[in-house]
Formats: structure tokens, sequence, C-alpha cells
């Protein structure tokens, strides 16, 4: 049986604040989504070390620091008003708008 992707109201370079875990409390950007395992990349968010070979565009190598993906359900979009806030959706003249559920200002 085949998955089914499931579509986020979140997308790339909103600004999310993460509400549970480790990291909580921290904002940063959206950098990429990855919609078949529901996990998010965050901007300084879930920092790890990994082991880079030395290359071509890296010529030294060495041990560095990357972001790891931290889990959709662990994020809430920041209104530039309210703060961490859910996302509704609406049709206004035949386009999707995203908007805040708690002042109405679009997203």
């Amino acid at each position: 049986m085949a998955e089914r992707i499931v579509k986020y109201k979140l997308r790339k370079n909103d600004t999310v604040k993460v509400v549970k875990g480790r990291e909580r409390g921290k904002t940063g950007r959206v950098l990429q989504i990855d919609q078949e395992k529901g996990r998010v990349v965050v901007e300084g968010i879930n920092m790890v070390k990994k082991a880079i070979r030395p290359s071509a565009q890296n010529k030294k190598g060495g041990i560095t620091s990357i972001e790891a993906a931290v889990h959709i359900s662990n994020l809430m979009i920041v209104c530039k008003k309210c703060g961490p806030v859910r996302i509704g959706r609406k049709l206004e003249g035949g386009q999707k708008i995203r908007f805040c559920r708690k002042c109405g200002e679009q997203l």
C-alpha cells in the first residue's frame, strides 16, 4: 500500500518557534521540509556534530556543526503581532491565504 504524503501548513522561510523538546523556546527560519517523514530543518536549531571528509570544496575536512531535522509537531509558526500561533487557511479571490488564528493577519 502506498504511503500518503501529508501537506503541511508550514513553508520554507517561515519563522517558527520550538514548543517541545530540548530546544524549547528557540526561534529560527525553516530551511527545508521533508513531507514524507514529517520533519523540518530549522536554522540554528538541533545542532549536531558531523565528521566531514576532505574534498575539493573542503580541503581540510574535520568536525563541523549542522542542523538536524525536528519533527513538525514540535514547531509553531510565529505571527509578527501575536507570537507563536496556529494557522488558518481560507480562499480569497481564488487564492489560498494563510492567516493567524488569533488576530486574523495574513501570514
